[in-house]
């Protein structure tokens, strides 16, 4: 069964349209590891690349909705406590390291296939199956986080890339072998917010600040032809560009960022503020954060540090990644309150 996709956002029905989904039934969940933790120095480079995020209140959302579904409006006040998040996405080489340890299979891998964006493939007509409504996302067999287009395919020169074609689940078992867990949706916001209050991107209002590109997103005409402007005709290193003023780089554009949550209503604006939210107790589509080099203004305009989206736990395309998140040390004897483990994250 090929995944389904949702019709396009603007037509009024499920997410984001540039996001080829599998149904839930199709049983691909977590798969236990066969090691239980990571070495000390893979644990070590995780984290030497975790950066503090000071705790506070957030103003989460959009003044108004984009796209209505995404249930990303109106604003409402929460407030969070002190946490650690990495400087980039997961890399392709991170990535490699707990595969090697862990012996890990992602759901690409033990399904087969994946979907590639087409104009990524040398020879799109031999990749016809696509998702309903997208016909640029092919189902190609051989794609998954090691080969990208793939059979054939591979990721020398780009191990410093965002690992992508990795599920939600994939996402959480990386993070409970390394120790760290998957950011909540909320403290993804306010992270990429990097200490500026009601501006549109990690920098502030203006998409292309004196005509200096600080993301990457598509330009030119979605889906045929992307002029490249900001310099990626794709993915971009996870260190590209100036990062934000926690130190984080690419909190919008380049990959979708999976979190904990699971997909609904942002929490009920409340008196005091909801201290450390974790959105809805249950669900079936995982929530996405961030936007990608796929994003346009003339479909996907979700390259804001508001924007969401959802897709279920067991999707994975060519430009979903994630980072991962750890609860802040103590202070003064004070520990944060933190969220749960990632071995938990089923929310």
């Amino acid at each position: 069964m090929i995944r389904k996709t949702d019709p396009h956002p603007e037509a009024g029905a499920g997410g984001c349209g540039c996001l080829p989904a599998t149904p839930g039934a199709k049983g691909q969940g977590a798969v236990s590891l066969p090691h239980a933790a990571a070495s000390e120095t893979l644990r070590s480079e995780v984290m030497a690349g975790m950066r503090q995020i000071p705790g506070g209140f957030l103003e989460m959302g959009a003044a108004r909705s984009r796209y209505a579904v995404d249930l990303d409006s109106p604003r409402r006040r929460v407030r969070l406590d002190r946490f650690e998040l990495s400087e980039t996405t997961v890399t392709n080489r991170l990535f490699a390291r707990f595969v090697t340890e862990s012996g890990y299979k992602t759901t690409a891998e033990r399904e087969g296939w994946s979907f590639v964006f087409a104009v990524f493939l040398a020879d799109p007509a031999a990749h016809p199956r696509h998702a309903p409504h997208t016909p640029w996302w092919r189902q190609v067999f051989g794609a998954d986080w090691a080969h990208p287009e793939g059979s054939g395919s591979t990721i020398e020169g780009r191990m410093d890339h965002p690992v992508v074609h990795v599920s939600w689940h994939d996402a959480a078992a990386f993070a409970r072998f390394t120790g760290t867990r998957l950011p909540g949706e909320a403290e993804w916001e306010h992270a990429a917010r990097g200490g500026l209050k009601g501006m549109k991107f990690p920098w502030g209002n203006a998409l292309v600040p004196g005509g200096e590109h600080r993301h990457n997103v598509w330009q030119g005409d979605f889906p045929h032809r992307n002029t490249a402007e900001d310099g990626h005709a794709g993915a971009a290193p996870a260190r590209s560009f100036p990062p934000n003023g926690y130190g984080l780089f690419n909190m919008t554009g380049n990959v979708w960022e999976w979190v904990a949550d699971w997909f609904g209503p942002l929490p009920a604006p409340r008196l005091p503020p909801l201290a450390n939210p974790t959105g809805p107790e249950t669900g079936d589509r995982k929530v996405m954060r961030g936007g990608s080099h796929l994003c346009h203004a003339s479909y996907c305009e979700r390259y804001f540090v508001h924007s969401r989206t959802q897709n279920t736990p067991d999707s994975s395309t060519g430009h979903i990644g994630f980072r991962v998140a750890m609860d802040a040390p103590a202070l003064d004897g004070k520990p944060s309150a933190g969220f749960p483990e990632a071995s938990h994250v089923s929310r």
